[in-house]
């Protein structure tokens, strides 16, 4: 009997587990299929958004393209998982269509965060996702305001703010973190990124810690005000709830926790990728929601569940980090390399030779999700090299303490 694999989400993560999945099922001449399911028939490159919001009109491609055949897609909302009778509920269109598996992978992504903070939800603007960021671009474009306020410092923060004044240079803009601004740098690369936001006019306000969003801008937990015609909340990002309404084990944040395969611990036939997965990598450190984890994370899933089909132990191998990229505007960026463990090193790239390099970078993760399995190959070679090597020195230097 045929093997139905369904795959919940095509971001990056979903997107290459089901290619993946499918190019194995050829290859190996496995007696399985692999369908799609997205709330959309196109496939939008997140890591673009901070551009579309900023009003360029970019990273939007039919699933189509990508899926060549080889992967049936079904457009729909899912709005039910039901582990017991291995099935889905999508509503497609207006009906709800039953679409039933024998192994799930679970990508079904994230969405912004409020972190908690009063009106955020209510009064702030979001870049997370496609609808999203278009209507922030539509706000700046009708309603023209002076002063907007981005909080979180983080990388995606980081070029929001950035793309938003570079496009935008009437734009007053502020840049509010309760830490350090791209507090994964270093600080060779923290030092560039203060000069590229002073360029840019961007205000940035460290060590700072927003109490509450209302109409009118934010309120401090120290009291002061910071008036904002527009607010644009980066902090932080939230699961939908499917997983732990299924009764699958998931963390506090409602990510699957899964194994070094990417299986779930409880549901043994439901895999999880990208940011739906609590997954761990060097030293058991939890890898961060990226498409720099989740594309990896989408290709072991694919190859432990063929390999699961075709009678083979899957590989184990933890993944390691390569490095953290940040557009600054569209002439500038930030490239910091990393260790494994995401922790940076002391090189970096920047200005135009960094913005190159992230271009290339983000057009190529798109490219790899519609082409051959050769890319995928290379950046699991890549990603699991550095987790190995990185293994072989901290063993090493523990036991040179304890000599």
């Amino acid at each position: 009997m045929t093997h139905d694999i369904v795959v919940l989400g095509a971001g990056y993560a979903g997107l290459a587990a089901a290619r993946r999945a499918a190019d194995n099922v050829r290859r190996d001449r496995l007696d399985a299929r692999v369908t799609l399911v997205n709330a959309t028939a196109d496939f939008v490159e997140r890591v673009r958004l901070h551009q579309v919001a900023a009003g360029q009109d970019v990273g939007v491609h039919p699933l189509a393209d990508s899926l060549d055949g080889r992967v049936g897609l079904v457009v729909g909302r899912v709005e039910d998982l039901d582990t017991g009778a291995g099935a889905v509920t999508v509503r497609v269109g207006g009906t709800p269509r039953r679409v039933s598996y024998d192994t799930l992978v679970l990508a079904l992504g994230s969405t912004a965060g409020s972190g908690g903070v009063p009106g955020a939800d209510e009064y702030a603007a979001t870049a997370a996702g496609l609808d999203q960021a278009r209507a922030l671009a539509r706000r700046v474009a009708d309603e023209r305001p002076q002063h907007v306020a981005v909080v979180g410092g983080g990388l995606t923060g980081l070029e929001v703010a950035a793309e938003l004044a570079e496009s935008h240079p009437g734009l007053r803009v502020r840049l509010l973190t309760r830490g350090r601004v791209a507090p994964g740098t270093g600080l060779r690369g923290r030092a560039h990124v203060r000069r590229a936001l002073d360029r840019l006019g961007v205000a940035l306000s460290e060590d700072t810690s927003v109490a509450a969003v209302d109409a009118d801008g934010l309120r401090l937990e120290d009291g002061d005000r910071v008036p904002a015609d527009l607010v644009v909340w980066n902090v932080g990002f939230a699961v939908p709830s499917l997983a732990a309404d299924a009764g699958l084990t998931v963390d506090g944040d409602g990510r699957v926790l899964v194994d070094a395969t990417q299986r779930s611990v409880s549901h043994p036939d439901v895999y999880a990728v990208g940011d739906a997965a609590h997954a761990t990598g060097v030293r058991g450190r939890e890898l961060r929601m990226s498409c720099a984890m989740g594309l990896p994370m989408g290709w072991s899933a694919a190859d432990a569940v063929t390999a699961r089909l075709a009678g083979r132990e899957p590989g184990t191998a933890p993944l390691g980090y390569l490095f953290q990229c940040a557009s600054l505007g569209r002439r500038d960026g930030l490239v910091q390399f990393v260790r494994a463990d995401d922790s940076p090193r002391r090189f970096v790239l920047t200005g135009r030779i960094a913005a190159w390099y992230k271009e290339y970078i983000v057009a190529s993760a798109y490219g790899g999700l519609r082409g051959g399995g050769g890319q995928a190959d290379l950046n699991l070679f890549l990603t699991r090299g550095a987790a190995r090597r990185f293994g072989r020195r901290s063993g090493r230097d523990r036991r040179a303490l304890a000599a």
